[in-house]
């Protein structure tokens, strides 16, 4: 673990993010509405993917249609807390956007999320202190994403007649970025 990293979240054992690759609008009608993400708007895939502090790609789900949420991708994958992927203590950092604190609590593991307003019109001090710090780390997971999307099948689209393997193929240009040079720093 990058040694500033474990000075600020020495437990944090995964970094999470979701992510969207774009794909061939499908001919059926369901399938369209399945895969349709009103963020990006246009059919994709959604997959939500995992990395160590150190950057290293640790944990791709399944693929789901553009219009599954965070949550949803959360609790029908590996992640599920009734896996028991997380040993009690462990900490999970993630983006606003992935509420799932609850499903996690149970197993006494705690999620690093920024603050949010709640009302409010500005945060305390010690909250704007406490989102840099995270997100001067969850940035990591952003790099990682953003290497890995580089392929061109990735960037392009994965054509209608490949939909059916569309969660290995993000799974194998996900974990053929761990091959490439270490974007993370040990002292980060």
């Amino acid at each position: 673990m990058p040694v500033d990293f474990r000075k600020k979240f020495p437990n944090t054992r995964v970094i999470l993010d979701a992510t969207e690759v774009p794909i061939e609008k499908p001919t059926h009608v369901s399938c369209q509405s399945t895969t349709w993400s009103n963020y990006k708007h246009r059919n994709t895939l959604k997959t939500m993917i995992g990395c160590s502090p150190r950057g290293a790609i640790t944990f791709v789900s399944e693929a789901f249609g553009g219009s599954a949420s965070d949550r949803q991708i959360v609790e029908k994958s590996e992640l599920n807390p009734d896996v028991k992927m997380f040993d009690k203590g462990d900490s999970i950092m993630a983006d606003r956007g992935i509420m799932v604190q609850d499903l996690f609590a149970s197993q006494d593991v705690f999620v690093y999320t920024p603050t949010f307003l709640k009302g409010k019109s500005q945060l305390d001090p010690q909250e704007v202190v406490h989102d840099r710090r995270v997100a001067s780390k969850r940035i990591h997971i952003e790099r990682v994403i953003g290497l890995s999307k580089s392929y061109k099948i990735l960037k392009h689209g994965i054509p209608r007649g490949k939909l059916q393997l569309g969660s290995r193929i993000i799974f194998v240009c996900f974990v053929l970025s761990n091959f490439r040079k270490n974007i993370v720093h040990k002292n980060a």
